[in-house]
């Protein structure tokens, strides 16, 4: 497999990459972190959005430059294929359950070729990933048997993001041709569909659905035995604060919910890009509850930690509007991206850092590699089906930023329908980089003991 980076000057650029962005070098002191970024390139990649906008800024990954010359949008910074899935609209407050992306934490204004370059990056690595399962080159988290299932190709790949595409620019001329489609949003999918299950089972999960006290969010985080209810004993999840720290964080973080906190944790371990970022669980609702039908009036709200989007550190000065702080900054981009945003959507400053306020959604579903580019029979028409509708929920929240014309869309689409093919073999290129990168990563970290 052949690289265009000379080894050790890539391994120079990468210690200073993860030392800007986690305050650490891998190679004498690596976190959590890093150790979860060497189990695949896609997880690599997962892991290291200021890389990737870095390399862009150094014309590593050099991006059609017509494409960078369309009107501006608000991105969502960190845009691959495991940040889309189904959620309820309005947050835990509504019962619509829509797919669409669902990770803002790097989004600004920038260009939306950002978004484009860095999914179809995923969709490369997701499948490169899947066949490594298949192999036996990578581990999954869980172990499932995999040995049933055909693994989505390269050449299966390639026509994916080629799909993803089209598909993209072919949305945005839907939206020029009627603007008011910009408030639509996909809620449903035909009965083959590789989504269909998924937004079953998200489904199920809503207040109204017949899995809400078993499956939703609320079921998975609280102990429904207890009155007042509380957040389940898992030390691998959630830890328990000081009497002195409960009152602190309940009292900064009060008059940012709708009704009583209940009770409150810190979260341990979640996701991969953000993993040493400080988060809290505040369980809302009434003080008292009597039957299963008041669980409805309960929701968790998490208030994590902002770090500066990813894009920032490099094109900042694209827009006045990225000089807000990092958790404002990502309220005003998801509030305009989506349709209808959480109802309980905010930021505050406590202890000193930015805090994101955000409800977690009751009929939550995402979707894993595993779940695209592995079928039974099919995998090539899953990963179609899957790149499909992710470029319709990102045309439509790129299309959001400026509801009062339609000089992105036409522009980027016509940009996009002369400069795809070059973009495609730019991605590709990356790709392949970023396998490199996971495997020096490797060699860079110290053995564990």
């Amino acid at each position: 497999m052949s690289t265009y980076v000379e080894a050790s000057l890539r391994i120079s650029q990468l210690q200073q990459e993860f030392i800007r962005t986690d305050g650490t070098d891998p190679a004498t002191a690596p976190l959590v972190k890093h150790r979860k970024m060497t189990q695949s390139p896609f997880r690599f990649l997962r892991g290291s959005s200021g890389l990737f906008y870095a390399d862009i800024h150094r014309q590593l990954l050099a991006l059609p430059k017509a494409l960078c010359e369309v009107p501006l949008v608000r991105v969502m910074g960190d845009c691959h294929l495991a940040n889309f899935g189904f959620f309820t609209e309005e947050g835990s407050s509504g019962d619509r359950v829509i797919f669409g992306p669902n990770d803002f934490d790097d989004a600004c204004v920038g260009h939306a070729v950002w978004d484009l370059s860095r999914f179809a990056v995923s969709l490369l690595l997701a499948a490169d990933y899947c066949r490594g399962l298949a192999d036996g080159r990578y581990q999954a988290d869980d172990s499932v048997d995999f040995s049933q299932l055909k693994a989505a190709t390269e050449q299966d790949a390639d026509k994916a993001m080629l799909v993803f595409f089209r598909e993209y620019q072919q949305e945005l001329l839907r939206i020029s041709d009627d603007p008011e489609r910009r408030f639509y949003a996909q809620d449903d999918f035909p009965k083959e569909h590789l989504l269909k299950p998924y937004l079953k089972k998200a489904i199920k999960r809503s207040a109204a659905g017949e899995q809400f006290l078993t499956k939703s969010t609320l079921a998975k985080t609280v102990d429904f035995t207890q009155k007042p209810l509380r957040f389940k004993a898992d030390a691998g999840k959630f830890t328990r604060l000081s009497e002195q720290d409960y009152q602190r964080v309940l009292t900064s973080f009060r008059p940012y919910v709708d009704d009583d906190i209940v009770d409150l944790v810190a979260r341990q371990g979640a996701g991969t890009g953000s993993l040493n970022l400080q988060r809290y669980y505040l369980l809302v609702g009434p003080k008292q509850w009597h039957s299963n039908e008041d669980l409805a009036l309960y929701h968790v709200v998490e208030a994590k930690q902002q770090r500066r989007s990813a894009p920032l550190a490099f094109f900042a000065e694209l827009s006045p509007v990225n000089q807000l702080n990092d958790a404002h900054l990502t309220v005003d981009c998801q509030r305009l991206m989506q349709r209808r945003p959480d109802l309980v959507l905010d930021e505050h400053q406590f202890d000193g850092a930015h805090y994101l306020m955000r409800s977690l959604h009751h009929a939550n579903v995402d979707l894993d590699p595993e779940d695209i580019c592995l079928h039974g029979t099919n995998p090539a028409l899953s990963m179609r089906q899957y790149a499909q509708a992710c470029a319709v929920a990102l045309a439509l929240a790129h299309s959001r930023s400026d509801r009062r014309s339609c000089r992105f869309e036409v522009r980027m689409a016509a940009a996009l329908q002369q400069h795809q093919a070059e973009l495609a073999v730019v991605c590709r290129r990356y790709a392949l980089q970023q396998v490199q990168d996971c495997q020096l990563l490797q060699q860079l970290l110290p053995q564990a003991e």
